[in-house]
């Protein structure tokens, strides 16, 4: 075997295969599928400070060769994770990261010192890129200025690993990259979903409830990748992955274009094997590349 063992700053995960948030629960969904103890990381669903109910129904739509959601954060608020499910994920035997989101600066840093005080939690995932959030999402991943204030705020009071997830939806992803890093961000994590419409044309209607979602799956990842090597040769820090990763040769790709690691997400709605299938699937790849660790993959695009 391979050593699929990779550093992204802070963390040291047993192989380079993350979930993306909200896309398997906050793990205990996936015990039915899965070995969770076998994944690289978990980053669990987007968590508040309190209860959100989500978006209305419906807020999903299947798209050629992917799908489009319009969820909205829907979770039960950090309250019920601290006292709920962190008792069941912390026996885990992966990193744990908490996806983090807020409609404000000071929602930010109360929900971040919240979660620095959980021992069994390594790292949180800062999500100021959602585009399903009215309040706080957009404005804070698609401007530099407030982008920059954020990401300064949480640090200063974050001891962990600090991953920043960009949003794509921008003129330039890599300035964003180089702001987060400037802050202190242990990672980034790009690209979250793009902002989509899908139409009935019978009813001449939005199918989604908000009319626009976040474009995830295989028809992204073109612009994912187009990304991840941008901003790849801008920062020092490391680069996850993410953007329509079906299968082991994906991961592969991205890895060549610049990512430390990867993360799977609407694979796992068709398959809930999907991210285990392509730890083992990297494997076979590296050994069959005759490339004896993972790591030596990242950044070796001949161009």
């Amino acid at each position: 075997m391979a050593n699929l063992k990779v550093d992204i700053g802070r963390l040291l995960l047993k192989n380079p295969v993350m979930t993306a948030s909200g896309t398997c629960g906050f793990g205990p969904e996936m015990e039915p599928f899965i070995n969770v103890s076998e994944l690289g990381a978990l980053v669990v669903k987007g968590t508040t400070l309190e209860n959100r109910e989500g978006n209305p129904y419906p807020r999903m739509a299947e798209t050629p060769s992917g799908m489009l959601n319009s969820v909205g954060l829907q979770n039960k608020g950090i309250k019920y994770f601290i006292e709920n499910t962190y008792p069941r994920i912390r026996k885990y035997d992966t990193c744990i990261l908490i996806n983090v989101n807020g409609s404000t600066v000071e929602e930010y840093v109360q929900l971040t010192e919240i979660i620095n005080d959980l021992d069994d939690i390594d790292g949180i995932e800062l999500n100021i890129s959602c585009p399903n959030v009215k309040m706080g999402g957009m404005a804070f991943g698609t401007h530099l200025p407030t982008a920059q204030k954020v990401v300064r705020a949480v640090r200063a009071v974050y001891e962990k690993h600090l991953m920043v997830k960009l949003s794509p939806n921008v003129t330039s992803i890599a300035d964003f990259a180089m702001v987060a890093e400037d802050e202190g961000a242990d990672s980034v994590s790009l690209i979250n979903t793009l902002l989509g419409i899908a139409v009935d044309a019978r009813t001449r209607k939005p199918v989604l409830s908000t009319i626009t979602g976040g474009l995830s799956g295989p028809a992204i990842k073109p612009v994912a990748l187009r990304m991840v090597w941008q901003v790849a040769q801008k920062v020092k820090i490391p680069v996850i992955g993410i953007g329509g990763i079906m299968n082991a040769t994906d991961a592969a790709e991205f890895m060549i274009a610049g990512a430390t690691a990867v993360q799977v997400g609407t694979a796992m709605f068709i398959e809930p094997a999907a991210a285990i299938d392509i730890v083992s699937g990297l494997d076979q790849y590296l050994n069959e590349s005759n490339i004896d660790k993972a790591s030596d993959l990242t950044g070796t695009l001949n161009s």
